[in-house]
């Protein structure tokens, strides 16, 4: 269950290099890597908190995934969003519940007014501000758009302790050629690869790709059948 329990991942590597855009922007190009077969939606919130991490206006995306809702912003990554398991259509219906359990002071909403989205191709390389989360999902959609395997995909999530405190990390992890593969997507010059017996137990994977610190994992299963669907949109919107 989901309910209040709250999963956040703010990248272990910040794109400090990336040119700014703003936080419309990056939810924008967060909704168009994960592509047309991916139910999403931009959201602009109006936050009354005196005392908050978040500005008085957020933009943010909020999106389906392995059954339920998650929610990103440029300033600190991609958390779950649903409150409850088997509940997405009341879910989608109204986020004000949803929008409160992650700030209190989240007591307005709307939906960002549409606009053709230039979804991305698979294969374009787009980095996005702590967007480790989606890159990933991003990435299993480079992979097919090229005809590779990807056995079992799904997302390897994880918390480290550092100096800086406890920070997320997600990478994408599939089954190829009798081995685990590993797609960083903060590493995108090399793939790591590991035994199977490495992928049972993902709290092991994540510590055998990022060392002792990593102190929880966890999977997220990727919808492969909405993902393919969305490699046969193009980048102008059109099938």
């Amino acid at each position: 269950m989901f309910s209040c329990v709250r999963h956040a991942v703010v990248c272990l590597a910040l794109a400090t290099t990336l040119p700014a855009q703003s936080a419309l922007e990056n939810a924008r190009a967060a909704q168009a890597l994960l592509g047309p077969g991916v139910w999403s939606r931009t959201v602009t919130v109006e936050n009354e908190a005196r005392r908050s991490p978040y500005p008085k206006i957020v933009h943010a995306l909020v999106f389906e995934l392995a059954g339920i809702l998650w929610f990103y912003t440029d300033a600190d990554g991609t958390q779950s969003f649903s409150l409850h398991v088997g509940n997405l259509a009341a879910e989608k219906a109204d986020f004000g519940p949803l929008l409160r359990a992650i700030e209190p002071g989240f007591t307005r909403w709307t939906e960002t007014a549409p606009e053709t989205v230039a979804w991305l191709p698979a294969g374009g390389g787009a980095t996005l501000r702590n967007g480790c989360f989606i890159e990933s999902v991003a990435a299993l959609r480079e992979r097919m758009a090229r005809g590779e395997v990807a056995e079992e995909p799904r997302l390897l999530s994880y918390h480290a302790l550092t100096r800086e405190g406890r920070v997320g990390h997600t990478v994408l992890s599939y089954r190829a050629g009798g081995r685990i593969e590993i797609l960083d997507p903060a590493r995108r010059e090399r793939t790591f690869d590991f035994p199977v017996t490495a992928g049972k137990d993902p709290l092991v994977l994540a510590r055998a790709l990022a060392g002792r610190d990593v102190a929880q994992a966890r999977y997220v299963p990727l919808p492969v059948a909405a993902i393919v669907a969305g490699l046969a949109v193009k980048s102008d919107g059109r099938t």
